[in-house]
């Protein structure tokens, strides 16, 4: 369930992390806005709701405090039976982006994947991450202002030299390791490859669309899976399947950066 805004449905979960960051960053917030599949075709079986803050100076240590333990509490666990979805949150300090230069630097960062961490008490600091070039291309071009003027009003364009240096740049760490995230590596490659092809960011079943009759056999059954299971249509059951999966990142890998 979600409220209608500019006939677009907004999650639950965004809505309560908007009040949540509204309160805690009162004073200091420039927008919040819902991007990723939320705006992009609408969400699938497995899609986390993408949330992006922006604000105009850094958070201190105990509202990085803070805005953890609210997230933690709306955000869905990974496989949770509720129906509620996870959260990605990013938080970006307009001053560190505007004027753009890359690579860039995300003030505040919350994901699901990081939850163990968090409740072992690590809390989200500051870091240069070149993928975030992407993530602000992305939502630049295609989200809803829960909060605040329009995020294109507000953010400079990323040059698509930046997004293809965030690509180049990202791909060592992100096919590292694939067990246990074979699903979104798979995906990431594939929306990774068709932005490198095209010049556009899709949403990753549209890439996977696109990347699917261009690899050989084997693999494509393997992308398939990953797409299928990313709109709820099949259940993530990749075991005895990592060597495959493996040599497919190597494989898209390379086509990337051909």
């Amino acid at each position: 369930m979600g409220i209608d805004l500019k006939d677009k449905k907004i999650p639950k979960e965004a809505i309560r992390a908007r009040e949540t960051i509204e309160e805690l960053l009162d004073g200091i917030l420039v927008g919040i806005y819902l991007y990723g599949s939320a705006v992009m075709g609408g969400l699938r079986g497995q899609s986390d709701v993408d949330i992006l803050a922006v604000i105009h100076q850094n958070l201190s240590e105990g509202i990085r405090r803070k805005l953890t333990q609210g997230l933690m509490m709306i955000s869905g666990e990974m496989g949770n039976t509720n129906a509620v979805r996870p959260l990605e949150v990013t938080i970006i300090n307009q001053k560190n982006v505007v004027p753009w230069h890359f690579p860039p630097r995300y003030e505040f960062l919350y994901g699901e994947w990081l939850r163990k961490r968090l409740e072992n008490g690590d809390i989200p600091q500051p870091t240069i991450d070149p993928d975030l070039a992407i993530l602000l291309a992305q939502a630049r071009g295609n989200s809803i202002s829960l909060t605040g003027p329009e995020l294109s009003d507000i953010l400079e364009p990323i040059p698509m030299a930046d997004i293809e240096k965030a690509i180049r740049e990202s791909l060592p760490a992100l096919i590292e390791d694939t067990k246990g995230d074979e699903r979104n590596i798979i995906l990431t490659l594939a929306r990774m490859w068709f932005t490198m092809a095209n010049g556009e960011i899709v949403s990753k079943d549209m890439a996977a669309e696109w990347a699917i009759p261009r690899l050989p056999e084997e693999y494509a059954a393997l992308l398939d899976c990953a797409k299928r299971a990313y709109l709820g249509e099949w259940v993530d059951h990749w075991e005895g399947m990592e060597c495959k999966v493996a040599e497919l990142a190597h494989y898209m890998k390379r086509l990337i950066l051909s």
